[in-house]
């Protein structure tokens, strides 16, 4: 039995490969849907905002929020002024971009194993220029847009209320200064190179996960929201495409904003990807993602009775 879980990864996987073979004009359909979304919403959603941001977080701007709220902040989330600075790029960034940083973070000492841990549960968020962007798009409603924005930060707030804890001696995490801010003349080439990169990666997830979702003929039987439900389970980027054409009620809204908190298994994925080499553990990750989507839920679903 032990050697059989010992191998259970290499099993799964050449089971895979062995259906995408056996079914592979489906798989090749599941593919071409992917990159259809990815051309026709995630990048131009994803890649202008992803290079602003990487631009203002090069050229310092996390550092200069982390001084300006980062008593508050610190009070709230009994967080350091990294953390704070982690803070803030999750809401602006979007996946997985803090689960890179905190792994950087992690790496130089600027954080402890258990900070970068809660850090992870509420701050590797869904951004802004794909909610308000590519969510709220689908619904050709920038109102829906900035509802399910609202309740994706009130929930990330919420969680990391629930996982402060006790405030941690500063001594435990060493003394390392952040790194200096870049000029433009350097900031604005490396933030276009890694805006690139991460979107990229963003959109093979997309593409393999909506290959594999092909695969799945039950999940077309489902009603269309169902559907969506359990397409975004798996993947963030087409279960939020599988949500056009839905008017954006009050439960459709709140199951997309359990998506979103959520992130998909290929933010999961995508996330132990970026944290490879540190001491970091996702168990609180996959409890702080399961708890930002149904707050999430529960925040979308009141808004929309409410505005």
């Amino acid at each position: 039995m032990k050697r059989f879980i010992k191998h259970l990864p290499v099993l799964t996987v050449l089971a895979l490969f062995g259906v995408l073979v056996l079914c592979s004009g489906e798989a090749a359909e599941g593919a071409r849907q992917g990159l259809s979304v990815c051309a026709a919403t995630l990048i131009p959603s994803l890649l202008p905002f992803s290079v602003l941001a990487n631009l203002l977080a090069a050229m310092g701007l996390p550092e200069l929020l982390g001084h300006m709220a980062g008593g508050a902040m610190e009070r709230l989330f009994h967080i350091s002024p990294a953390g704070v600075q982690a803070f803030f790029l999750g809401l602006s960034g979007g996946y997985p971009l803090v689960a890179s940083v905190v792994g950087e973070l992690r790496r130089s000492g600027r954080v402890t194993k258990a900070e970068g841990e809660r850090l992870l549960a509420f701050c590797n968020n869904s951004g802004p220029a794909f909610i308000i962007g590519a969510a709220g798009g689908i619904f050709q409603s920038p109102r829906a847009g900035l509802l399910l924005y609202a309740a994706h930060v009130m929930a990330a707030v919420t969680v990391g209320i629930l996982f402060r804890g006790r405030r941690e001696d500063p001594s435990t995490a060493a003394e390392v200064s952040p790194p200096e801010p870049l000029p433009f003349s350097a900031a604005f080439p490396a933030a276009v190179s890694k805006a690139v990169g991460s979107t990229m990666t963003v959109c093979g997830y997309v593409v393999l996960f909506s290959a594999l979702l092909k695969l799945l003929t039950p999940l077309s039987a489902l009603p269309p929201l169902a559907r969506a439900a359990a397409t975004g389970f798996l993947e963030l980027g087409s279960g939020v495409a599988a949500l056009a054409g839905l008017a954006p009620t009050p439960g459709v809204l709140a199951v997309a904003a359990l998506m979103l908190g959520w992130g998909g298994v290929s933010v999961h994925c995508q996330t132990l990807g970026v944290l490879d080499g540190t001491d970091i553990s996702c168990a609180r990750h996959l409890l702080g993602r399961a708890l930002c989507g149904l707050f999430a839920a529960g925040y979308a679903f009141l808004l929309a009775h409410l505005l």
